[in-house]
């Protein structure tokens, strides 16, 4: 049992860094057609990028199956993704985004820098030039600051 959930909570970090570059290089790549909704004033609960937290549910759902159909430690494998994904739902969309009654503020050092930092990433319009791609780790905001800053400078010329 202990190896199972060592498993699980393995598999939540580790989706971090998935998370990260799936956000980073398709969800602001070849898939930018699907998130850019994201990126827009919202006019409603829903948008095109949930097509991502679909997949990513889909993912768990089809890795948890597989575990039971006797390669146990997908079953857990899928529980992390979709473990994530709640957290992502939680943090990101009811948070972050504003999605719950009631607007709660950051209580500690860690929950500032993130909601600050996913801030700055959406201080850029458009794909390009964004930074801070991760959801639960963020870089130092002075970095951030100055990635966006000659992120700038290499656009203007």
């Amino acid at each position: 049992m202990l190896f199972n959930l060592a498993i699980l909570f393995a598999t939540v970090l580790a989706m971090e860094g998935v998370g990260t570059l799936a956000h980073k290089y398709i969800m602001h790549g070849w898939g930018w057609w699907l998130h850019r909704s994201h990126h827009q004033p919202q006019l409603g609960m829903l948008e095109t990028n949930d097509v991502y937290l679909v997949a990513l549910a889909l993912i768990a759902t089809g890795l948890v199956a597989l575990g039971k159909a006797g390669h146990t430690p997908l079953q857990w494998v899928g529980g992390g993704v979709a473990g994530y994904g709640l957290l992502y739902v939680l943090a990101h969309d009811g948070w972050f985004h504003r999605h719950w009654p009631r607007k709660l503020r950051p209580a500690n050092r860690y929950l500032k820098r993130l909601h600050r930092a996913h801030r700055l990433h959406h201080a850029v319009k458009g794909r390009q030039g964004c930074v801070s791609f991760g959801f639960f780790y963020a870089p130092p905001l002075a970095v951030l600051k100055r990635q966006l800053r000659a992120r700038r400078t290499h656009i203007e010329r």
